[in-house]
């Protein structure tokens, strides 16, 4: 991997993170587009560069983040379920998983068509939460549930959570932004467990890597973010869903 790369990574990263299209996938298959193997230190690198758009995150939210002491509750709560299978299923998702192109493509093409059947069957309940605050503990558990299934590549776990968010009683603005929230100590715990396990084999240049795909991810993310908020107020999720179908089978035509 060079610079060039690095960068075009950290794009992809910033741009699909928040969306519900995968970033993860998104990754494997940049990497497959772009011919660069899947080592350990790719990776790794895939997993790290999610720090970028978690700080994007904490910069647009930090008044929630930082004086809302209630938020954190529900937030590691949600986060609970991912938690623990993650962790124990670490070893078996980066040895067999991360890096399995047949698996991502299915979990793309299949999240698309289940987001735009969903889409079309869901009504959004009268007394759905409307903010952060009404949230409860048993409504962010059950997110958390349907968060754990991102673990497999492909599965996306901003449409994992936003549609588990809609289906036990969220208003669309409000689960968009628990998922952003929700991010943080996912994606950095994901972060840590991988680096202490991995980032005494990188060199100097690998970290310089991580740090160019860093910095793009966090600029691309703040915009990203934006994006969806102005988006999901005229628009539903089907176009996603679609999105996620063609990807699918565009690289599977072209690297069958």
């Amino acid at each position: 991997m060079d610079v060039i790369q690095a960068i075009i990574f950290g794009i992809v990263e910033g741009i699909t993170e928040f969306l519900p299209i995968s970033s993860t996938g998104h990754l494997m298959l940049t990497a497959r587009y772009l011919g660069i193997t899947q080592t350990e230190f790719v990776k790794s690198f895939e997993i790290a560069i999610q720090s970028g758009a978690i700080l994007a995150v904490v910069v647009l939210y930090w008044k929630i983040l930082f004086k809302d002491r209630g938020i954190w509750g529900k937030l590691l709560t949600a986060f609970l379920p991912t938690a623990v299978i993650g962790a124990l299923l670490y070893s078996f998702i980066k040895r067999f998983l991360l890096g399995n192109n047949s698996v991502v493509l299915w979990a793309l093409f299949l999240g698309g068509a289940l987001l735009i059947l969903f889409e079309h069957f869901h009504r959004e309940k009268e007394d759905a939460s409307g903010t952060l605050s009404e949230i409860s503990y048993p409504q962010a558990f059950l997110v958390g549930l349907f968060q754990s299934f991102a673990v497999i590549p492909g599965v996306s776990r901003a449409a994992a959570t936003i549609v588990g968010g809609l289906i036990v009683g969220f208003k669309r603005k409000t689960i968009v932004e628990f998922s952003f929230l929700l991010a943080v100590p996912t994606m950095a715990a994901a972060m840590i467990l991988d680096l202490l396990k991995s980032a005494h084999a990188f060199s100097g240049s690998e970290f310089s890597l991580l740090a160019v795909g860093f910095a793009m991810s966090f600029a691309v993310a703040l915009v990203a973010i934006r994006f969806l908020l102005v988006f999901i107020k005229n628009h539903s999720f089907i176009p996603f869903g679609i999105y996620r179908m063609l990807v699918a089978v565009v690289f599977w035509l072209k690297f069958k």
